[in-house]
């Protein structure tokens, strides 16, 4: 007898749906065809095991199974569950009138309680665009899937549920997610709060600049000063999530089960710290199996960098691309995947390898041919794509140990968010352009118009900081972007002036 049930693999960030057709006939033998990985391989086992556990068993015929399209390569145990229930279904142990109407997936344990699966969101929409009834699934990541309206979702914790649903000797209890009261409730609650930084406020306004207009930011400054304490806090100034970037998010976690366990819509931007140990293809994302790398996994979120020239240069070089592109694709023989990665990157470095430059009282200093070898390792054009270049000084003991609280996250994010309004509106016409750090030549020449003094300031400051011309269009980008902050309609010479401050690393001294 023939049977037919429904899985899905997934490629890249999208699903395909995958028919798995078992056939049962005379003879003995396990045969399963359809490019299956060793995991899917190995899968009879913990079938069979699972099976007898809960009274049913393989049957002692020929079993052949073919994973279609076959053409198509089929990896991980989150099959286990659809070939089970295709053998129960072929060799008449149970009903399974309706089991072509469900997708079905998850990892059998040999006693047939279900492991969780990665993708459970994509497949989820595959499942409702195919116009399947339902999607059947382990429990913990029930609610990832119910995310997607006009799809019935059941979360089940053993196979017993699955065949007695099937079988019509019981019910499985549907999922449902409120999705927008989960997102709304998890945005006012931020993990790191700016509140509990003491002095730094000049740092702060920075970050709430760079937040305002998207813009990358690189903080130079001694060991302990705080630049990754304020760094983590940058996401919870960020303007909150628009429910189709939340959706975005969690499909690419999904895809890397990173969604954390009963877990539906992640609400909080991403904040993806990698060690500077880390390879080409973790950072950008690929393998012999395509996965995202970190760069997707902080796509709407923060991408930060801690002590960037301890980075292989190689692997800072592969960033390039993905930061003007907003999206990385993957080029290999058999396949092209595109992920998207639209992040703000934060950077952190010490001014020299000793972490002290132009301190007379550091303990350690460096010799001009150690900083050189050491500033070199961050390329110019690297450089081009950071905005805001700022030094951090440690804070002083009397800031330290005040007990007044800072300025909440909460209140920086109101002012981020009228910012991000102002330009979301100017720049609605243009389909790739959504804050002021994405920019091109055109944009800034329409936007960043400057008056006569203002003109003047910025070319005495050029002249006597010995700024870069890569300098000039950043600190025209980010002044337009402290002007929509004021709600200002063109550029003062005192955004000007501001912006200066912040192209610290473009002057004669620091990287030339």
């Amino acid at each position: 007898m023939l049977t037919k049930v429904f899985g899905s693999a997934v490629f890249g960030v999208e699903a395909t749906s995958i028919t798995v057709e078992v056939n049962i006939d005379k003879g003995i033998g396990y045969h399963l065809v359809g490019l299956p990985d060793n995991a899917i391989k190995e899968s009879s086992y913990r079938i069979a095991a699972a099976l007898q556990n809960n009274g049913y068993k393989l049957p002692g015929k020929k079993i052949t199974i073919n994973m279609a399209p076959a053409d198509l390569r089929k990896e991980g145990s989150a099959y286990d569950l659809t070939l089970a229930l295709g053998i129960l279904a072929a060799s008449s142990q149970i009903k399974g009138t309706a089991i072509s109407e469900y997708l079905i997936m998850g990892e059998l344990s040999l006693d047939g309680t279900l492991q969780p699966i990665r993708g459970a969101l994509p497949i989820a929409i595959k499942a409702r665009e195919e116009g399947f009834k339902g999607f059947i699934l382990p429990n913990q990541n029930a609610k990832e899937a119910a995310i997607v309206d006009n799809l019935e979702v059941y979360g089940v914790d053993n196979i017993k549920e699955v065949i007695d649903f099937f079988d019509e000797k019981g019910t499985l209890e549907q999922t449902i997610v409120n999705t927008r009261e989960e997102f709304y409730t998890a945005l006012d609650n931020p993990e790191f709060d700016f509140a509990d930084v003491k002095g730094q406020e000049s740092i702060k306004r920075c970050m709430e600049i760079a937040a305002a207009g998207g813009h990358n930011i690189i903080l130079v400054g001694p060991p302990g000063s705080g630049k990754t304490m304020l760094s983590k806090r940058l996401p919870s100034i960020l303007p909150p999530m628009s429910l189709q970037e939340a959706l975005e998010t969690t499909k690419i976690h999904s895809v890397v089960g990173r969604v954390k366990n009963n877990v539906g819509l992640m609400a909080q931007r991403p904040f993806r710290s990698p060690h500077h140990t880390i390879s080409n293809v973790a950072l950008v994302g690929g393998g012999s199996y395509p996965q995202p790398g970190e760069i997707s996994l902080s796509h709407n979120g923060v991408l930060f960098l801690d002590e960037l020239p301890e980075f292989k240069r190689e692997v800072l070089e592969v960033m390039r691309q993905p930061l003007e592109d907003r999206e990385v694709t993957i080029s290999r023989a058999k396949f092209t995947v595109t992920y998207p990665s639209s992040f703000m990157l934060v950077a952190s470095m010490n001014p020299s390898p000793g972490g002290y430059f132009n301190d007379p009282s550091a303990p350690v200093t460096s010799s001009p041919a150690e900083m050189q070898r050491y500033l070199s390792k961050i390329s110019g054009p690297l450089l081009d794509r950071i905005d805001i270049h700022i030094e951090v000084t440690p804070v002083p003991f009397d800031k330290l140990s005040e007990e007044r609280r800072g300025e909440s996250s909460v209140e920086i994010r109101k002012r981020v968010t009228f910012a991000r309004d102002i330009q979301t509106k100017r720049f609605e016409a243009l389909k790739n352009i959504h804050y002021n750090a994405q920019m091109g030549v055109k944009q800034i020449r329409e936007y960043c118009a400057l008056e006569n003094s203002s003109k003047e300031l910025l070319k005495t400051a050029m002249e006597r900081l010995n700024l870069s011309a890569r300098a000039y269009d950043r600190i025209l980008k980010v002044s337009r972007t402290i002007a929509d902050l004021e709600g200002a309609e063109s550029i003062k010479g005192d955004h000007i002036s501001e912006a200066i401050q912040y192209r610290s690393l473009d002057r004669d001294g620091w990287l030339g």
